[in-house]
């Protein structure tokens, strides 16, 4: 009976540490899970609450007074920054000028003498530090700025999450691999948002800030001279009234979207299926490739289009961030500190 009631006992006791180390082992993982969680959610809408509790405030009148002052400077900043996103993450490298360590991205093809608003940030910066110095980051001002653009021209708004720091490096190398070309192809521009967490339908809803802003005849000219079958001759015709071939009508500009510039609307993919995109790479996204449904939709449904923008806009601020002790907070956005 000892030898038995021993044996009963040992295998109580193994029985026992193994439901003992399976609960560690889930506390061990559900640890690690919300550890991970909160390593992936450090972006927060109310990351400036207690630290500078008015940011955001002044980043909005100071975007609505340049807006004001200049409507196409909404369609800018949009795309200021696509552009600060689609190379390093949402970080403010695209601010960064020239210096003894730093090739600007704003040399780079897709930036030089189009990308702007720099100045329009820098300003916004200002502001804020004069209340809140050294604590609100160019790479956050930015991203407000954006969302405070599109509700200026009439386009939907988001919760901005925050939290971003600056870099202290630019990659001129990266801002011409990784920006869009405007002569891209469907596949092109769906293998280049797809880098970045961007699926087709988030890449259509972006293209579709196009519905605001302008274009130089450097970019478009090409399309309207080829006589192609993918462009309205009408259209075609019209456009070329101010943009040829000759070198001095390069820099001339012309409305993305002709029928409202100034609105943010969905008259872009409108245009679109009427053979009116003035890019190659808007015309691309309506021309029997997959993506002619999503145009389809939201050429029929604004609410849907505008809905799924703000989604995108969100997704796209997400890119790549720096956070936590990464970056810096720089005093001026043009250079590190």
């Amino acid at each position: 009976m000892a030898l038995i009631s021993i044996t009963l006992s040992s295998k109580k006791t193994t029985s026992s540490l193994a439901s003992h180390s399976c609960r560690l082992a889930s506390v061990l993982f559900l640890f690690l899970f919300l550890h991970s969680k909160t390593c992936e959610a450090q972006l927060s809408s109310t990351f400036y609450d207690t630290t500078c509790p008015n940011a955001l405030a002044t980043i909005r009148t100071s975007i609505r007074a340049a807006v004001s002052r200049e409507r196409r400077m909404a369609a800018s900043l949009i795309r200021l920054h696509f552009h600060d996103c689609f190379v390093q993450g949402c970080d403010a490298s695209i601010l960064l000028e020239d210096s003894a360590s730093i090739v600007s991205e704003q040399n780079a093809l897709a930036n030089s003498d189009s990308a702007r608003g720099y100045h329009v940030i820098e300003a916004a910066k200002s502001e804020v530090e004069k209340l809140c110095p050294g604590v609100v980051s160019c790479a956050d001002i930015l991203s407000v700025a954006t969302r405070d653009a599109s509700i200026a021209v009439g386009g939907p708004s988001w919760t901005v999450k925050l939290g971003r720091r600056d870099s202290t490096t630019a990659s001129f190398e990266g801002a011409n691999s990784d920006l869009p070309s405007f002569r891209a192809s469907l596949e092109t521009l769906i293998s280049a948002f797809d880098a970045k967490g961007l699926n087709a339908r988030d890449m259509v809803a972006l293209s579709g800030s196009h519905t605001i802003g302008q274009a130089q005849c450097a970019t478009f000219r090409d399309r309207i001279n080829a006589n192609g079958s993918d462009i309205d001759a009408g259209f075609a015709a019209t456009r070329r009234r101010r943009c040829t071939m000759v070198d001095a009508d390069r820099g001339n500009l012309a409305p993305l979207d002709l029928v409202t510039p100034n609105s943010f609307d969905n008259n872009y993919f409108k245009n679109l299926i009427q053979k009116k995109g003035l890019l190659h790479s808007d015309q691309v996204l309506f021309s029997g490739g997959s993506t002619d449904s999503i145009v389809s939709e939201y050429s029929r449904n604004p609410s849907a289009f505008l809905t799924d923008f703000a989604s995108a806009m969100v997704k796209m601020g997400e890119i790549e961030p720096l956070t936590g002790s990464a970056g810096q907070i720089r005093r001026i956005c043009s250079a590190v500190n």
